[in-house]
């Protein structure tokens, strides 16, 4: 599916529309069937509550995440960090850049260079309505905030398998196989599947983790944060479902 198809049906899939969408149906229902209606705002509610609390939320982040793995880096070729989305018109720095989950990802990529000294590969197409890709955005601020080079841009995908099959063209004429990928530990499942089975040996080099101070009475609050790392869960949870559905591209 293209872009927009992909991410009209996700919208329908994922909260909060989802939940809005349960909940009216439950509503429209109470009149002919009060029960059935009444059950399915309850539920609808249900749901929000818990999606929305942070302890639920984070715990099921937390499940996705994969460990780090500093340790196994010896032996890798190169550095792949992989695109989060873009800061569209930002005031501050004068057009288009990396988006905050982004900016996460190329600082522990830049970390990595530091420790490894392995070239680095930038993966990440052009936005809707972009005139720039989110891999020209994270190689300029590679380069020119964190002084780190990136050697290859990978320009041409729309989602993570993508991301993987396209790497894997540019960089296997440079003989390089096996990488150090930088993603966000909850998405690192999805993508290191993806990265493998396009011919990639991967070390996951996992970011950003889910952790949290303590648990206490706050923790069970809802708030719009902890709806958004629902959303995170659920959006992973569905991906990998969908690839595990759908065939891979063949490698060349």
């Amino acid at each position: 599916m293209g872009w927009f198809t992909t991410n009209l049906v996700s919208a329908f899939l994922l909260p909060p529309l989802n939940l809005i969408l349960l909940g009216a149906i439950g509503v429209f229902l109470l009149k002919r069937h009060p029960r059935t209606g009444k059950l399915l705002v309850m539920f609808a509610l249900t749901l929000l509550y818990l999606l929305s609390t942070p302890f639920v939320a984070e715990t099921a982040l937390q499940k996705l995440e994969t460990p780090s793995t500093l340790h196994s880096l010896d032996s890798i070729q190169a550095i792949v960090v992989l695109g989060a989305g873009t800061y569209f018109n930002a005031p501050e720095y004068d057009g288009n850049t990396v988006n905050r989950l982004g900016l996460e990802r190329i600082r522990y990529a830049a970390r990595l260079y530091r420790l490894t000294g392995k070239p680095m590969l930038a993966a990440g197409g052009f936005p809707l309505g972009s005139n720039s890709s989110e891999a020209t955005q994270m190689k300029a601020v590679l380069e020119k905030e964190f002084e780190v080079p990136v050697k290859w841009m990978e320009e041409g995908s729309r989602n993570t398998r993508e991301n993987a099959y396209k790497s894997f063209a540019i960089l296997k004429k440079d003989g390089v196989s096996h990488i150090a990928l930088v993603t966000h530990a909850w998405h690192m499942p999805r993508a290191f599947r993806e990265f493998e089975q396009a011919g990639f040996k991967v070390v996951p080099a996992a970011t950003a983790y889910t952790t949290r101070y303590r648990t206490d009475v706050f923790s069970f609050i809802p708030t719009a944060g902890a709806l958004q790392k629902s959303w995170l869960f659920l959006h992973e949870v569905i991906g990998m479902w969908w690839y595990r559905l759908s065939p891979a591209p063949t490698t060349s």
